[in-house]
């Protein structure tokens, strides 16, 4: 077991399951976890410095090229002992405690070249949004904007769903909720919001604009009567008629989001998503 004076360097990976907890801790530090050998490795790519590292004996030779000028900034322990000082079994073997960087304003993501954007209102589970955020950037959107109450990007959870595709396409948080889709609009975004209601217009007939945003409500309630009142034009993902008579009536957030963004991405050209970046 590390000694006791070691622990004062590890609690950046003291209670990674108190959700609560880590909150505060990352938001007063401005730091996040990042768990995995190729997580760690695109948190890197993406220019986050790292504050130090947590790994298990096994996992020393394979990252040790990103180990090399850390110094005592590594921490090589047991695996009974990386379990009791992160709270649970870490299977993937290595942590990196990261420094967040500075996060740009809504204005300066919308600046930046994005024409789609995926705006994400009070998702609050970090799996969820992790999830969606991988489908944002494997369908090539160029953009994620949240709401005030949105989940952390960079949880541990969210990061580790994501596969490090947090890292990969800019994202930007409303200071304002109430008067978020006015600065969607002054940027000349036509918005569309998804919604189960079957008589919205089919999101694969949807027309689009030159810079389009796709609104995507929160896991239970879905979008606020605010925003689908605020958007142009409420969008929906065709149910099957029989799945429907059966109670089936929509799908959940992820895939909605999957779907959604693969329709929200018709016609953009694969180099100009990449290009948006």
């Amino acid at each position: 077991m590390p000694e006791a004076a070691d622990f004062r360097h590890l609690a950046d990976y003291a209670n990674l399951r108190d959700v609560e907890l880590r909150k505060s801790l990352e938001a007063e530090h401005g730091l996040f976890v990042a768990e995995g050998e190729k997580v760690i490795r695109r948190a890197v790519a993406a220019g986050y410095p790292v504050r130090s590292v947590l790994l298990t004996r096994r996992w020393a030779d394979s990252l040790a090229d990103l180990l090399e000028g850390l110094g005592d900034r590594v921490h090589v322990v047991e695996d009974h002992e990386m379990e009791e000082i992160a709270g649970f079994p870490v299977h993937r073997g290595a942590l990196a405690a990261m420094d967040r960087k500075p996060l740009p304003t809504v204005a300066e993501t919308l600046d930046g070249g994005a024409r789609r954007v995926l705006v994400l209102e009070d998702l609050v589970d970090h799996g969820n949004v992790g999830a969606i955020f991988r489908c944002a950037a494997a369908l090539g959107v160029h953009a994620v904007i949240l709401s005030p109450r949105c989940a952390d990007p960079l949880y541990r959870r969210s990061v580790k769903v994501s596969m490090g595709a947090v890292f990969a396409i800019p994202y930007a948080r409303m200071t304002n909720w109430y008067d978020g889709l006015a600065e969607l609009r002054a940027a000349g975004f036509l918005t569309l919001a998804l919604t189960p209601a079957q008589s919205a217009t089919p999101i694969d007939t949807a027309g689009t604009a030159e810079r389009t945003a796709l609104l995507l409500g929160s896991e239970g309630d879905g979008l606020s009567s605010r925003w689908l009142h605020e958007a142009d034009r409420p969008v929906c993902i065709p149910m099957s008629s029989a799945a429907m008579s059966l109670g089936v009536d929509s799908l959940n957030v992820v895939a909605a989001a999957a779907i959604a963004c693969h329709g929200l991405m018709r016609g953009v050209p694969d180099t100009e998503a990449t290009e948006g970046r």
